[in-house]
């Protein structure tokens, strides 16, 4: 757990900009179910305290991955904005 290369190691549940996405995961509402990495391998994964934080490698998911991952979270606990600053997910 220790060797986690996080996308931003200040911000390890972000927000952090991925393709040009704002996506961040609310830590309050996380319950560490990790159905956000069995969906998105590359950009979730949980920390020691059981919840999820965005991988360096967060880029190499789609997108389109990265909302399915978001809308199988239990608890609606990630959310994603376009670049315009739009509320992608949840709407």
């Amino acid at each position: 757990m220790d060797d986690i290369k996080l996308k931003d190691a200040q911000k390890p549940s972000g927000p952090v900009s991925i393709h040009n996405y704002k996506v961040w995961v609310d830590r309050n509402l996380c319950i560490g179910a990790a159905t956000c990495i069995a969906v998105a391998g590359k950009t979730f994964q949980l920390d020691k305290e059981a919840k999820a934080v965005i991988l360096e490698t967060a880029d190499q998911d789609t997108i389109e991955t990265i909302i399915d991952s978001a809308k199988a979270c239990p608890v609606g606990a990630i959310f994603i904005e376009d670049e315009k600053g739009n509320r992608v997910f949840p709407k």
